[in-house]
């Protein structure tokens, strides 16, 4: 009996642990089935044979992989969607967006100068995912939702309903003891979605200290979601100051009077004849140019300030408190003409931030005080706007309408822009971001108006903002003072609803190249919680533009140097007319990247390896010059200490490399010199790509371990269709594969696959397949870091960056079953090769870095800044290339008899 009932229970398990097997057995069946089918359409032929065959493949895996983890059969990995109609899944824009009832889309007016898109509530990037969070958060591990308490715990609440409230804000003001009513800020080009937490930015109030009576519940989901987001202590502060006093009602006005005698708006039709006779006028418009600039395209600008100047205006230059290498050149150019000045201050700004508005009331309040300055109209320029029409042209239209402002209208219905540009939602600006922290009502009594917050105002209005102390102005101060993009708002509302409503122009003179299309990527996620637009560069092809305007136009934006110098030429040569043909470097153009007065604290460890890697091939290439002569020692240098500069490198708009320049001193005489080297690559991985101009804004491609790449790929008009992209890494790991479905029409298609970092370093491969058929590769590197935290490389810190993630699992799920499909078998002897590179340091690690850099750059040409020991070795100032080179297009020089310097 006993025997029967082992028997039978022996039986059972043994039937159980065949089903089971079965089931296995038929759900990695499927899942490889799965792998093999990339389109819709089925198998037939010897093609279905083939596929099959490939299929069987799967469980004959190279044994060398052995060394591997195995993590179960691949999945594939779903990515957003790519393809230009193609919708697998719809990512949400960023942002915190209560849903409302869709209203009817009004067309845009003609040249609508807004930075948020018409269809902001639904804008998304289907192109890409380059909002996603980045891969040190992804290191970090996920972060699940916030509940309302632990997020008031995050932001170092005492508990979930109550907080300090410290030294209330003031509002936007022009006093320099308080320029903005958010902290000091400093912005970031990260794309985050999840944020990890922040250990020092959630400790607890200390024990025993005085509470302020003053509480409020914090109950809203924008708030919360601030709160929790937050970086600092002190922002949550302030975040939750800003919700306590809205919550009262005590932060804004309610109420505004209106001023303005009219009915509705004001638009006096100013015309301007180009092709009538302009005599000069009796009494010329002088204009303060105020010139708000960042970044370190310094020629770009001098190009500008060179088209602009004239001796009868002024120039007020604002430059970005992040950007201290265009500042030290702002400041050489303004120490060379009188009616130039810089502020004495300095302000970071953020796109959409408070902190723009602040920063032009305050140059407002400069220019007024400035006895000296007796000018009639304020023009705002960035470094990105460049004149279609001459100054004089620009004088005569001004002259003719001094009494006018000249500002430009959404053109739309009020009652959607108001809702487009966030002017009913409650923002507040600090740790380099744009919180939304809840809903909130337009003040009644006033018609609330908006569009472009590039224009030009004449004195007596700016004078009536600056120094009037009515009530429109006050209650304007405060309600903007926590508006998303005030400066595209606040002086259009001001103008229309003040005194001054009749002088209002609906013209701010420029063309913008706005594409929607390409602009509109939600790009700004990062800083604000909203969705917004950038336009577009102008290309050779747009110059028609500029000649067809149906409204007088002055100046045009957007110019990039860096994505297209030759239409800015072209319109250089038509207002002042062409250079020589023989002008040297009009080809030509360099933006710098890196000096060394800047210290090498603003460098990335990957930056300064590659620089350092660069002097070395430079250095060895003038040492190869006196060919034939082993023994002679005058074309060897030892380099000393880190780069001096580095600069990119155009020719006819074709990025060209980098331009390095470094200290080495010479074998043969002991003597310092500097020299330049010039490099150049060309890649289809990167990083920073920019969609709406379609490159990478690292135009180098400089990867390293920690970096984030994106592969892009351009296609020809043809059928829609369905590729794969399988990323391998140097021991031939599959760290990555997606579809991208393709429509007929797309051009680029791009994505960025959430690897888990440190990358391997080594030579990278990227390949597209159609049908596991081969349709394009391409190779990228990783360079090992010479450095970390700017300093040489521990042997603890090589081994932790350089043997790729944890378990070689770049991603949850592994691919490894697919190495037999692709032919990428996995030898012991590679695996075993990346451990013992990933332990290098010193001359050691160098020489492997170089060696990598060597099989994609080159070292072009070498040149001395000064007299040089080497025969051979010629000038920087006598090459074409060198950024010492001339470059008479953009050099500045004193103004002639006409005023102009140009």
């Amino acid at each position: 009996m006993v025997g029967n009932m082992c028997g039978r229970k022996l039986a059972r398990r043994s039937k159980s642990a065949l089903i089971v097997a079965l089931t296995v057995l038929l759900v990695q069946t499927l899942i490889v089935w799965n792998f093999s089918t990339l389109d819709t359409g089925e198998e037939a032929g010897e093609g279905a044979n083939s596929r099959r065959e490939k299929r069987d493949q799967v469980g004959r895996i190279n044994k060398a992989y052995s060394q591997y983890p195995r993590s179960g059969l691949p999945k594939r990995h779903h990515q957003p969607p790519l393809g230009k109609t193609a919708v697998r899944r719809k990512q949400q824009p960023e942002g915190y967006h209560s849903w409302r009832p869709k209203e009817k889309v009004l067309l845009d007016s003609n040249n609508n100068e807004n930075s948020v898109p018409k269809d902001f509530d639904t804008v998304v990037d289907s192109n890409s995912n380059l909002g996603a969070r980045s891969q040190r958060q992804r290191m970090a591990g996920n972060t699940a939702k916030h509940k309302p308490d632990k997020a008031l715990r995050q932001a170092g609440l005492k508990d979930s309903h109550a907080y300090k409230r410290p030294k209330p804000h003031s509002q936007l003001s022009t006093k320099p003891a308080r320029p903005s009513p958010s902290p000091s800020i400093k912005t970031s080009n990260q794309h985050q979605r999840h944020h990890q937490p922040r250990k020092s930015a959630t400790a607890a109030p200390v024990r025993g200290q005085r509470r302020e009576k003053h509480q409020c519940e914090i109950s809203g989901k924008e708030a919360i979601s601030a709160l929790s987001r937050a970086k600092t202590r002190e922002c949550r502060q302030q975040i939750a100051e800003v919700y306590c006093r809205h919550k009262e009602r005590t932060l804004m006005p309610e109420t505004v009077p209106r001023y303005c005698t009219i009915e509705g708006k004001a638009n006096v039709n100013a015309q301007w004849d180009e092709g009538s006779e302009q005599t000069a006028p009796a009494v010329p418009v002088r204009i303060v140019f105020v010139l708000v600039v960042h970044g370190r395209a310094s020629r770009q600008f001098q190009r500008l300030f060179k088209a602009i100047y004239h001796t009868s205006h002024y120039y007020y230059i604002h430059v970005d408190q992040r950007s201290n290498y265009l500042h030290r050149q702002v400041g050489a150019l303004a120490s060379q003409y009188s009616n130039v000045r810089v502020t004495s201050w300095r302000m970071s700004t953020i796109w959409g931030g408070a902190s723009l508005l602040t920063m032009y009331l305050r140059s407002m309040d400069d220019l007024l005080k400035m006895a000296d300055w007796n000018w009639d109209f304020f023009i705002n320029l960035s470094a990105a706007d460049y004149p279609i029409r001459t100054n004089e042209q620009l004088v005569g239209f001004l002259t003719k309408y001094r009494d006018m402002n000249f500002i430009k209208s959404h053109g739309r219905d009020n009652t959607r822009f108001i809702r487009k540009q966030g002017l009913d939602r409650l923002f507040f600006e600090c740790d380099t971001h744009m919180w939304r922290l809840g809903d909130r009502k337009i003040p009644e009594g006033i018609a609330v108006d908006g569009g472009s917050d590039w224009f030009l105002l004449n004195r007596m209005f700016v004078d009536y903002i600056i120094n009037s102390e009515d009530e429109l102005v006050v209650s304007m101060k405060r309600f903007y003072a926590y508006t998303l993009l005030p400066a595209e708002s606040f002086f259009h509302t001001v103008l229309e609803n003040s005194a001054h409503c009749e002088s209002m122009v609906d013209n701010n003179l420029r063309i913008t190249n706005w594409n929607r299309k390409l602009g509109c990527k939600c790009q700004y996620k990062h800083i604000v919680d909203w969705c917004g637009c950038s336009p577009n560069d102008f290309k050779p092809p747009d110059l028609p533009r500029f000649q067809q305007t149906s409204r007088p136009t002055f100046f045009a934006r957007k110019f990039e140097a860096s994505v297209n110098q030759e239409i800015v030429t072209q319109l250089d040569s038509f207002l002042f007319g062409p250079y020589p043909q023989e002008t040297p470097g009009l080809q030509s153009y360099w933006e710098n990247v890196y000096d060394e007065t800047d210290s090498v604290a603003s460098l990335s460890d990957s930056q300064l390896t590659h620089y350092h890697a660069f002097t070395r091939m430079g250095l060895s290439r003038a040492a190869t010059s006196l060919q034939g002569h082993p023994d002679n020692n005058s074309c060897r240098y030892i380099p000393r200490g880190h780069p001096v500069s580095v600069h990119l490198y155009f020719l006819s708009d074709v990025f060209q490399g980098y331009l390095v320049r470094q200290h080495a001193s010479n074998l043969a005489t002991s003597q310092l010199e500097t020299l330049e080297t010039w490099f150049a690559e060309v890649r289809h991985v990167g990083t920073d790509w920019d969609a709406k101009e379609r490159i990478f804004r690292n135009f180098g491609s400089l990867l390293g371990p920690t970096e984030e790449p994106v592969a892009m790929q351009r296609w020809g008009r043809g059928q829609n269709v369905t590729v794969t992209v399988v990323w391998v890494d140097p021991t031939n790991v599959i760290a990555a594969t997606y579809d991208i479905l393709v429509d007929g029409g797309t051009e680029y298609t791009h994505y960025r696959p959430p690897l888990t970092v440190p990358l391997r370093p080594g030579v990278w491969t990227l390949r597209v397949l159609h049908h596991w058929n081969l349709l394009a590769s391409t190779s990228f590197v990783v360079s090992p870091l010479e450095h970390h935290g700017q300093q040489p490389i521990r042997q603890e810190d090589t081994v932790k960056l350089h043997s790729g993630p944890v378990r070689n699992s770049y991603m949850d799920q592994s691919f490894h079953g697919l190495n037999p499909i692709l032919n990428l078998p996995v030898h012991l002897g590679q695996v075993e090769e990346a451990e013992f590179k990933a332990s290098l340091t010193g001359a050691e690690l160098q020489s492997w870095v170089d060696h990598l850099l060597a099989g994609v750059w080159s070292a072009a040409d070498v040149c001395s800044q000064g007299p040089s020991s080497c025969p051979v070795m010629q000038r920087c100032r006598e090459t074409g290339w060198s950024a010492l080179s001339p470059d008479p297009k953009s050099d500045l020089g004193p103004p002639r008899g006409n005023g102009r310097i140009r």
